[in-house]
Formats: structure tokens, C-alpha cells, sequence
């Protein structure tokens, strides 16, 4: 039991000394997209029909710092702000899945194929669902009064208080908070997998290509994981011989489906749009896949096993330091209403 307590921890650690370094570059940079992108800069340019809303849509999303569970207020604020059913479902699609800290995580720990792949992924998603919204849901639906603007905290717009500090403020503070506690518990997963599952276990127990990809879109879709959460998840089971695209269709699909999230969907624009949607991620989850795997040969990347050579450990471990100081906080201090 003693051993079993002790894997988890050093791969909690290990994990978390890969990831803090770009995970606060991250968080800061997050910080100054929501200073340059507000809501309202949105919210002028998604307005109307067409291909060119629905591809500014997913431009925007995929830069944009906001988890599974933020997105959806603000994309129902963008509806009520008259931006199309298409251009919503393509920012809801695009913004979740990736983020300018979850870049720098996905690098960290799946190596820089990944961290590529990843943002165009999501901007092609976006761009897919929101065209089939576009060419066959011709419905309209009109949002309920009871959704709510994005709070304050997701766009802060004081502008008395001086950029650089909003911009610190939102990305080491307010960001944090929306996902401490899922990338602990992600964190403490990927430990968990780590010591019970043994070597090559996908690998030997899922047939690589399509069936381990469908078994991992089966996995993602009903459940709620952010994407800052999933990335040491997949990384994870990456080691012990989930091929590339597999981890990838878990990587798209966890934080863009939940059970919660196509409910909303579902009654605020329709269950048209919301089939569309459940379409979009699960065509585009397997195709980004299968082009993975022919990138990568269905091979696990050599940068998730060598990657820690790139940072020098005093900084890894200085940031490991910050980086719990900061989720810490998070946790522990409520915001003042």
C-alpha cells in the first residue's frame, strides 16, 4: 500500500514539475487575451450569416481563455447579442477544446505535434460544426431570459486598474479558480493510471486505429473533464500504449461534451443544433484522430518521454512551487461578490 501511495505521488509530482512552467506562462498570457479580445469585440464581429462568422467564431474560441464550464454563458451571450446559431455553435466548439495556457500545457507533456495539431483541430471543428448548423439547421430559436451574461470575472473590464495588472489578475487569479480543482483531480488520475495500470496495456488490450479511438470517444463524451485537466490524462495513458490518435479523441472530446453542456444546447438552441453538435465532435474527434496517427505513425512521440530535458529542474521546480501557491489560492479564497 506504502509503494502504491508513493507511485501516485511521484507521478503527481513529476507531472506537476512538467507542466507548471508553461502552465503559468500560460496563465499570464490568458491574462492578456482577455485584455485584447473582450466579450464586446466579439460580440460586434459574430453578428449576421454566413462562412466568414463562422470562421472569425472559431478564430476567436481557440485563443480564448475559458474552461467547459464558462463557455457556454458566454456563448449564450453572444447569441442574445445577435451572433448566428452557426457562429455560436463554432465558438462553442472551438474555445474549449483548447486555450493560449492549455498550448502550453499540451506542449509540455505531449510534446510540440500535439500542441500544434491541437489549435488547428479545434478551429476546423469549429468551423465544420458551425457550416452544418449553418447549411441544415434553418430554425430559429430565441434564448431564453434567464440566461445570464458571462460574469465579470471571465472578461474583467475595470478599466481604472492598469492593464498589466488586470491582464496578472485575471490569468493568476480568476482563471485559476475555474480550474484548480479539476486539474488536481486530473493531476491525481493520471498518478492513479500511472501505478495500477500496467505497461503497454492499451496497447495489448485495444486494437490501435479506429476501435480504441471509438472506445475513447465513448469515454469523453458523457463526461466532464476540462481541457487543462485531460492533457496529463492522456499523457498518462499514452504510456502505457494508447496510441496518438486515441488520446487525442479524448482530448477533444472531454472538454467539449458533457451531459450538462448538451442539455443547454439542446433548449436554448434547439435540438437540431445540438444533434449537429454531438455530429461535429464526433466526426471531427475521429478524423483529427486517424491524421494524428498517420503524422505521428501511431507511435507514442518521443518528446512525452524526453521532454523533461528541455527546462532545467531549479525552474521546474520554482515553478512547481508557484504553481501550487496559485491553485492553492484558488481554492482556498472565495471571491468577494
Amino acid at each position: 500500500m506504502i509503494n502504491f501511495i508513493t507511485s501516485v505521488a511521484i507521478s503527481f509530482w513529476n507531472t506537476a514539475l512538467e507542466m507548471s512552467p508553461y502552465l503559468l506562462f500560460g496563465f499570464i498570457v490568458a491574462g492578456l487575451v482577455s485584455i485584447f479580445l473582450s466579450q464586446q469585440f466579439i460580440e460586434k464581429h459574430l453578428g449576421g450569416k454566413g462562412i466568414l462568422q463562422v470562421v472569425k467564431a472559431a478564430l476567436f474560441g481557440v485563443p480564448m481563455p475559458l474552461c467547459s464550464c464558462s463557455v457556454i454563458p458566454v456563448t449564450m451571450s453572444l447569441y442574445k447579442h445577435k451572433a448566428s446559431k452557426a457562429a455560436a455553435v463554432s465558438f462553442l466548439l472551438s474555445t474549449p477544446q483548447t486555450g493560449a495556457e492549455n498550448i502550453f500545457i499540451v506542449y509540455s507533456l505531449l510534446g510540440p505535434l500535439f500542441a500544434i495539431f491541437s489549435p488547428i483541430a479545434a478551429f476546423f471543428s469549429g468551423v465544420v460544426g458551425g457550416s452544418l448548423v449553418n447549411w441544415f439547421d434553418k430554425t430559429s430559436a430565441v434564448p431564453q431570459k434567464t440566461v445570464n451574461n458571462c460574469p465579470r470575472e471571465c472578461f474583467l473590464t475595470d478599466k481604472n486598474e492598469n492593464k498589466l495588472l488586470r491582464a496578472l489578475k485575471y490569468g493568476l487569479v480568476v482563471l485559476p479558480r475555474d480550474i484548480a480543482k479539476p486539474l488536481l483531480v486530473g493531476l491525481l488520475i493520471a498518478g492513479f493510471i500511472t501505478a495500477l495500470v500496467p505497461d503497454d496495456f492499451f496497447a495489448e488490450k485495444l486494437p490501435s486505429g479506429i476501435i480504441s479511438m471509438l472506445v475513447m470517444m465513448l469515454l469523453g463524451i458523457p463526461v466532464y473533464v476540462c481541457a487543462t485537466a485531460s492533457v496529463p490524462i492522456a499523457a498518462a495513458m499514452m504510456l502505457k500504449g494508447l496510441d496518438p490518435g486515441a488520446a487525442f479523441v479524448f482530448l477533444l472530446t472531454g472538454p467539449t461534451t458533457n451531459a450538462a453542456g448538451i442539455a443547454t444546447i439542446w433548449k436554448m438552441l434547439g435540438y437540431r443544433t445540438a444533434i449537429i453538435y454531438l455530429l461535429a465532435v464526433a466526426g471531427c474527434a475521429l478524423a483529427g484522430g486517424s491524421i494524428l496517427n498517420l503524422l505521428s505513425s501511431g507511435q507514442l512521440p518521443i518528446d512525452i518521454i524526453h521532454h523533461e530535458r528541455m527546462l532545467p529542474r531549479i525552474i521546474q521546480y520554482f515553478s512547481a512551487v508557484i504553481l501550487f501557491i496559485v491553485l492553492g489560492y484558488a481554492i482556498i479564497i472565495k471571491p468577494k461578490n
